[in-house]
């Protein structure tokens, strides 16, 4: 949605404080992240950077005095996606398996 910078996007953009400028730019970021999430190999680095993403979003949402909700919500299920497909991940998590 920042890549076609519609009106509600753009509204939304200057209500957090931001100019339109960076619309682009942070779309391309977030496009990036959530590519290198999508591809096996570099799924990990991609949900690191796509956190630190969410948490730039969270800090402007507390900033204003408004819920982060959907980015926290966001940045939870992007790491419990990652830990149902990725087995090396669930290993580094201190669960204990049945035995």
């Amino acid at each position: 949605m920042k890549l076609t910078h519609a009106a509600a996007v753009v509204e939304g953009f200057e209500h957090f404080g931001f100019e339109q400028s960076v619309l682009t730019p942070l779309g391309v970021v977030e496009l990036f992240c959530v590519l290198l999430y999508v591809v096996p190999q570099t799924s990990v680095l991609g949900a690191l950077l796509t956190t630190a993403y969410l948490g730039g979003a969270t800090a402007t949402h507390v900033r204003l005095g408004e819920a982060p909700t959907p980015a926290v919500v966001l940045g939870v299920l992007i790491w419990v996606g990652l830990g149902l497909r990725e087995p090396r991940l669930r290993a580094l998590l201190p669960l204990r398996s049945k035995e």
